[in-house]
């Protein structure tokens, strides 16, 4: 029986709740394979429907339920299964009454690789993990492997892959904290792990650095001797962890690469990721050699900083990802010309100590985008850097590029989350993109 047979079988006609529906399209690809697999679903989330107006219409001619606005009680004692996604809290009072009612919450990456039975690799990290995810993908396909990539990326949900899936291929999962929580329930960890960086992050959903670090380590809690996990010893924080494996330890770092290697994707950061993903792909028989070529073809992913235009000589990426101070931090010390700074979103609780030393030391310009986030920094920032601060980010960007020289950069990496003024952070990058492609029309002679 195939991995889409058995799932198909074990959840026809059972009630399957799916507690977030989402506005990238995830969460609307789970409930429409539950439903094509036979399933009775229902969709519950706190926003409109107006708001997510896109991922239900994305199920048009689906028999489901929509419970939108809202969360109710009832809608989590009458079912078979609630999938939860990843930006739910388990400590939703919603899921503690399921839990009183012993209905099974599941996460739907996790249901994935329990369903699949392949061998996959899994990484996670606060910082480096859609990189090293992409990395490692493509330099698998490079080698003429066949590939799978899924898990924490937008709009690309992992389970309904189980209808294609085959044992031939090789299944890399990007892997949150959160979505690791999944992992935990399901006493899985994939076969070979990484975990790229720990730095603080989520302590605005986390009790303590403590819990954070605690759902990382799923990522190899349940290995076997059989498995690997590969961690970078450059990361304090990382090589704490050493002492807990049980599988096989293989360590990686910026200094595995050739001295004089260049890569596309600038920072010694993206050194760190080339290397765990030269660990990985070592492990699945990719020749050195191969690995180099692939590495030296790579040209990032989007929204992690992303050269996007060059406007009257001054260089703009955007890095709209970065939402936390460490990955700004690391942003400002991958660019060596002169900076000019669009930063500023909602706070996640995270030190701040770093980020400006490194704003004051580095940068040239500073545009604050208005949040509680900034309010943590402004003070500490030198005043002469500051053009101005505002909440809208048309204004910010044409002020930054004005005040920015030509052979310069206009760096967008705010630092923070984006709640408040955008849906997301990929919704905060697509915006940016559209201003700068606006004002590269308008800088075209006629």
């Amino acid at each position: 029986m195939s991995p889409w047979e058995k799932f198909a079988n074990d959840w026809r006609g059972k009630k399957v709740l799916i507690m977030g529906l989402g506005i990238q399209g995830g969460g609307a690809q789970v409930a429409h394979i539950f439903s094509k697999a036979g399933a009775v679903v229902t969709v519950t989330d706190l926003r409109t429907a107006e708001t997510l107006k896109d991922s239900i219409k994305s199920l048009d001619g689906l028999s489901i339920r929509f419970m939108l606005g809202a969360h109710h009680a009832d809608d989590f004692v009458s079912q078979d299964l609630i999938i939860r996604n990843p930006g739910v809290s388990e400590l939703s009072p919603f899921l503690q009454v399921a839990r009183e009612h012993q209905i099974p919450i599941k996460m739907e990456t996790a249901l994935f690789t329990k369903y699949a039975h392949n061998k996959t690799i899994g990484i996670t990290g606060t910082r480096g993990k859609s990189t090293t995810s992409h990395l490692v993908a493509h330099i698998l396909k490079t080698a003429g492997r066949n590939v799978v990539l899924a898990g924490n990326l937008p709009g690309r949900a992992a389970l309904p892959l189980l209808k294609s899936i085959s044992k031939a291929q090789d299944v890399v999962l990007e892997l949150s904290s959160w979505q690791l929580q999944g992992f935990r329930d399901e006493k899985i960890s994939p076969h070979i792990s990484v975990i790229t960086s720990l730095y603080p992050d989520h302590l605005n959903r986390y009790a303590s650095m403590k819990e954070y670090i605690r759902d990382k380590t799923y990522i190899f809690k349940f290995q076997t001797p059989l498995d690997y996990i590969i961690l970078n010893k450059d990361n304090p924080q990382v090589v704490k962890l050493a002492d807990q494996v049980t599988s096989q330890l293989i360590w990686f770092s910026h200094r595995d690469l050739p001295e004089d290697f260049v890569l596309k994707i600038p920072g010694i950061h993206n050194r760190e990721n080339a290397a765990a993903a030269m660990a990985i792909c070592k492990l699945m028989d990719v020749s050195d050699e191969q690995i180099l070529r692939s590495l030296a073809t790579f040209t990032g992913v989007p929204y992690r900083l992303e050269t996007i235009a060059n406007i009257n000589g001054v260089e703009i990426i955007n890095d709209t990802t970065s939402t936390t101070p460490v990955a700004t931090v690391k942003a400002l010390e991958a660019i060596t010309k002169p900076i000019t700074l669009i930063i500023g979103g909602e706070s996640k609780n995270l030190p701040t100590d770093q980020l400006i030393e490194a704003v004051n030391a580095r940068v040239k310009k500073v545009v604050l985008l208005s949040g509680s986030g900034t309010a943590e920094i402004k003070p500490a920032l030198q005043k002469t850097l500051i053009i101005t601060e505002t909440k809208d980010l048309p204004t910010a960007v044409a002020a930054g590029l004005e005040n920015t020289k030509s052979g310069g950069t206009l760096l967008f990496s705010p630092g923070f989350t984006s709640f408040g003024l955008f849906l997301n952070e990929f919704d905060r990058g697509k915006e940016f993109n559209k201003i700068v492609k606006q004002l590269s029309h308008d800088q075209t002679p006629a």
